[in-house]
């Protein structure tokens, strides 16, 4: 029996990568090629196997701590080490093998030019290299045809048995054409998407040298791949004879979803091996986080760590840690007919978001007016005047730019909370409450600064048709700096909007109405739309939601401050 050191091998063109979980603890039996830990950059998630069997001892590494190639992450006893453990405390003979000695893998073929050409264009998107991986899987899609691509961004993510990665576009531009779909397989160089380019890639790296003669420890089976557009290729030795996690399968360990989705769930806080998948294969999807969310907050289940906290049942609750009352069971049939209809998936989801943000954020309402009276006319002239156009300007594409200018005064108002920090925006996303067949949602106008009336109003056509057809998509209600809660073509008088988390404030508006206003010689008929702003106290003071609110209505009411 020998003691062996457990070393992670080369997982490609990574730096740092976290430790995310444990799948083994000291005393188990592990196998050869079985799975020690889980770890995770930004676009990948991988298992690193141990390269010997026997029985864990030491254990170096934690939750949280960064590991990299050569780090040394658990101590093995092992009865097959041998002659195995000493080259492994020096590899450095191994490395100065004669370049000509046979590498026991063929080192993969380069992968073809992953480069945005200069100017504008048509742009190719292949699979980059990712190591020594063939044939992997497409299990997720997390972009559409017609979405506008960053540099870098993901398009879509693939699994092997060790690793989940996503896919990033080596340019930006708007997505023409994806020719790969949920089961497809892909290997290096395949064509996945067409993109009109706006924006040339970074240069390649340098062709990688052929692969060297590894040390006899690195009998280890391939455990990552870089996503990166021209990453170094994963060295890969013998194939895993026995997986320790089959995609799929249910473990006490891995719990089968993405990077981003596990990133999501920490977010939330939400502890994703308690999650329920309902993917492909059982794998876990954000849906399926945000769901077990709805469900946590509504009281329908408790996590693990919720059942062990819980007190004995009391006759009432302190209000501390809103240990409230149980809500009341009731046999409504008892008092006369009755049915049941389920909530739709939107007010689900929805749902649950309001009663936390309602709870958690202290809000505070301002109301006031503003006339509306001469941009009223001047919308209703315009709309007149560009019939034939087919879009028709609303106010509520003038309230979006009033917005903006408001937020760019007031800047505490285009802010989150982030712990003990507040996180300034330089950028002005508007979301708009979109009322549909199934419930509230709030598409975002990305970069309303950067756009004119016109072109906000058909893009509010366009998103709140794509709502009513139940065809949004995160992207398409994520990012929001501010919202806006219109009940103007409805009616009311004033009310008080809650705040969409992580922003920290919300105007509200109700239907306009003719009033009589002293010009200082007379009252004059005055078309006034009340204004209900939500604001969070911990951001914001009154004084300050006060002015906004004065400035946001002084907007209205004329608009060629604007420009000012």
């Amino acid at each position: 029996m020998a003691l062996v050191n457990i070393q992670v091998p080369d997982i490609g063109d990574f730096d740092e990568v976290g430790v995310i979980e444990l799948l083994v603890k000291v005393g188990d039996t592990v196998k050869a090629e079985q799975s020690l830990i889980t770890v995770e950059s930004d676009k990948a998630s991988m298992e690193i196997p141990s390269s010997h069997a026997g029985v864990v001892k030491e254990l170096k590494i934690a939750l949280g701590d960064k590991v990299k190639q050569g780090s040394v992450i658990a101590v093995v006893e092992s009865a097959d080490a041998g002659a195995a453990s000493a080259p492994a405390a020096a590899p450095a003979p191994a490395a100065a093998a004669p370049a000509s000695a046979p590498a026991p893998v063929a080192a993969p073929a380069p992968a073809p030019a992953n480069v945005a050409p200069a100017a504008a264009g048509p742009v190719e998107v292949r699979v980059p290299d990712i190591g020594d991986f063939k044939d992997v899987a497409v299990i997720e899609m997390l972009v559409k045809v017609g979405d506008t691509i960053k540099v870098e961004q993901s398009l879509f993510t693939v699994e092997s048995d060790k690793a989940s990665m996503e896919i990033p576009s080596p340019a930006a531009g708007v997505l023409k054409e994806l020719k790969v779909k949920i089961g497809d397989t892909v290997n290096i160089g395949d064509l996945v998407a067409m993109l009109e380019g706006t924006a040339a890639a970074p240069a390649p790296a340098a062709a990688p040298a052929p692969a060297a003669a590894p040390a006899p420890v690195a009998a280890a089976a391939p455990v990552a791949a870089s996503v990166a557009a021209a990453a170094a290729p994963v060295a890969a030795t013998a194939s895993v004879a026995v997986p320790a996690h089959q995609p799929g399968t249910p473990t006490a360990g891995l719990p089968h979803a993405s990077p981003s989705v596990r990133k999501f769930a920490r977010e939330l806080g939400v502890p994703i091996d308690e999650v329920k998948g309902t993917g492909p294969k059982g794998r876990i999807t954000q849906d399926d986080v945000a769901a077990f969310t709805k469900q946590v907050m509504a009281g329908a289940v408790q996590t693990k760590a919720q059942a062990a906290k819980a007190p004995a049942a009391a006759s009432g609750g302190s209000g501390v840690g809103l240990d409230l009352l149980p809500w009341p069971k009731v046999d409504f049939t008892k008092f006369g007919p009755v049915e049941r209809k389920d909530l739709s998936r939107i007010k689900k989801i929805s749902g649950a978001n309001l009663h936390r943000n309602w709870v958690v954020i202290p809000h505070v309402t301002n109301h006031d007016d503003a006339d509306i009276t001469d941009l009223e006319a001047f919308r209703v002239q315009f709309n007149k005047e560009n019939e034939k156009s087919g879009v028709k300007v609303t106010m509520l594409a003038f309230m979006i730019k009033a917005a903006v200018a408001a937020l760019k005064k007031f800047p505490e108002f285009n802010s989150s909370l982030d712990g003990d920090q507040l996180v300034m925006k330089n950028y002005f996303h508007i979301g708009f409450a979109a009322d549909t067949p199934n419930g509230l949602v709030v598409p975002v106008i990305r970069d309303a600064d950067k756009k004119g009336i016109v072109q906000i109003s058909q893009e509010m056509g366009d998103l709140a048709k794509k709502a009513r057809d139940g065809k949004l998509g995160p992207a398409d209600m994520t990012g929001g700096c501010f919202s806006i809660s219109s009940l103007g073509g409805i009616g009311g008088r004033y009310f008080t909007p809650i705040i969409n988390a992580p922003e920290v404030a919300i105007m509200g508006v109700c239907k306009s109405s003719l009033e009589p206003k002293w010009d200082g010689k007379q009252f004059a008929p005055r078309l006034m739309l009340p204004l209900s702003l939500s604001w969070d106290h911990r951001v914001i003071d009154g004084a300050a939601a006060a002015r906004f609110n004065v400035y946001f209505a002084s907007l209205l009411a004329d608009f060629r401050r604007i420009v000012m």
